[in-house]
C-alpha cells in the first residue's frame, strides 16, 4: 500500500494502529531531537493515501493532554476521511525527563509545554515545544508519510489554541490557515500564560510578547486566511479570564486582519464542545489545503 511505503522508511516505532472509516488511526513514538526525549505523537492516515499524497493538519491539544486525548475524543477521523486529510496530534510536553519540579503542577511543565522554546537554564534543555511542533514534526511527518508537500494547517484548543495561532503568525509560509477553539489568546495578561512564561522565559516581559498571538498579529506580515475561533459562553476559563479572545479581537481589527470569532452559549470547555464543531474545523481548513 502506497502509505506502507511511507511509514517503512522511518525509524519510528509504531504503538498502536486502528482501523477507522476507512482509513488508520496510528500513535508512534520517536526520539526527539528538539526535545532531547522520546515522544509520542497521533496520526490518521484517510483512504486517500493509499492512492497518493494528501494535506496534513496539525492539531494542538491543551493542558494536561496526551496524544490520546484528541483522537478518542474528538471524533476528528470521519470528516478527515471524508475530506482525505491526514491530521496529526503530537503529545504537550516532554515526559520523564527527570527535571525537578517538573510534575509538581498541573499547569507548568509535564502536560504544559505552552509551545514555546524555553530559555531558563533547568528548562531549556527538553522544553522546546514551538520547535518541535515547527520544525522537527512537519519534517518528520513529510519524510516519512504521504504529505503533498506545502499543504499544510494548524488548529487546537485552550493552550494547545495558543499554539496554532502563534505557530501560524510566525510561520506564515509554512501552515496555509488557522483555527482554534477557545484559545488563550492573549498569555502575557492571563494567570496561565503568566506563570508559564516567567518559568520558562524568565522575567523579561518583552520577550514573552513573540509568544502571544494578541502581540504578533499586530506585526504580521504575509498572507491573511481568515481565523475561525469558537469560543463557548458557559466556559469557565473564559469568565475567569484566561482565555481574552475579545483582546485578539481587538489586534486583528487593528491589524486589518480577518477573523470570524463564533461564541455558543450554553457550550463549554470541554471535549463535548469541541466534538460539536471539529467537522467545521476541518472543512475550513480544506478550503485553503485544496487551493
Amino acid at each position: 500500500m502506497f502509505v506502507e511505503k511511507f511509514i517503512t522508511m522511518s525509524s519510528l516505532t509504531e504503538v498502536s494502529s486502528s482501523k477507522t472509516f476507512g482509513g488508520y488511526q496510528k500513535v508512534f513514538n520517536h526520539k526527539s531531537k528538539e526535545l532531547a526525549c522520546n515522544m509520542n505523537f497521533a496520526i490518521y492516515i484517510p483512504p486517500q493515501a493509499s492512492h497518493g499524497k494528501v494535506p496534513v493538519l496539525f492539531w494542538l491539544s491543551g493542558l494536561t493532554c496526551t496524544e490520546g486525548n484528541f483522537i478518542t475524543k474528538a471524533g476528528c477521523q470521519r470528516v478527515a476521511s471524508e475530506q482525505g486529510v491526514i491530521v496529526v496530534a503530537p503529545d504537550t510536553s516532554p515526559r520523564n525527563c527527570n527535571i525537578e519540579g517538573e510534575d509538581d503542577s498541573w499547569d507548568f511543565g509535564t502536560g504544559a509545554g505552552f509551545y514555546v522554546d524555553a530559555t531558563e537554564e533547568k528548562w531549556k534543555k527538553h522544553f522546546r515545544m514551538y520547535s518541535y511542533v515547527t520544525k522537527e514534526l512537519p519534517a518528520l511527518v513529510s519524510a516519512n508519510f504521504p504529505v503533498l508537500e506545502g499543504h499544510m494547517s494548524i488548529f487546537g484548543h485552550s493552550m494547545g489554541g495558543h499554539g496554532a495561532l502563534i505557530a501560524f503568525l510566525k510561520n506564515p509560509q509554512l501552515f496555509k490557515s488557522v483555527s482554534a477553539f477557545a484559545p488563550i489568546c492573549n498569555p502575557i495578561n492571563c494567570p496561565w500564560g503568566q506563570k508559564a512564561f516567567k518559568g520558562y522565559l524568565g522575567s523579561n516581559e518583552d520577550s514573552w510578547k513573540t509568544y502571544d498571538a494578541s502581540e504578533l498579529i499586530k506585526n504580521y506580515e504575509g498572507p491573511k486566511p481568515e481565523i475561525l475561533i469558537d469560543q463557548g459562553v458557559a466556559d469557565s476559563f473564559y469568565h475567569s479570564k484566561q482565555l481574552l479572545p475579545e483582546t485578539f479581537q481587538e489586534s486583528c481589527k487593528q491589524a486589518d486582519y480577518p477573523l470570524n470569532i463564533r461564541m455558543h452559549k450554553e457550550y463549554d470547555h470541554s471535549y463535548y464542545f469541541i466534538s460539536t464543531f471539529v467537522e467545521d474545523h476541518v472543512k475550513h481548513h480544506m478550503k485553503f489545503l485544496k487551493s
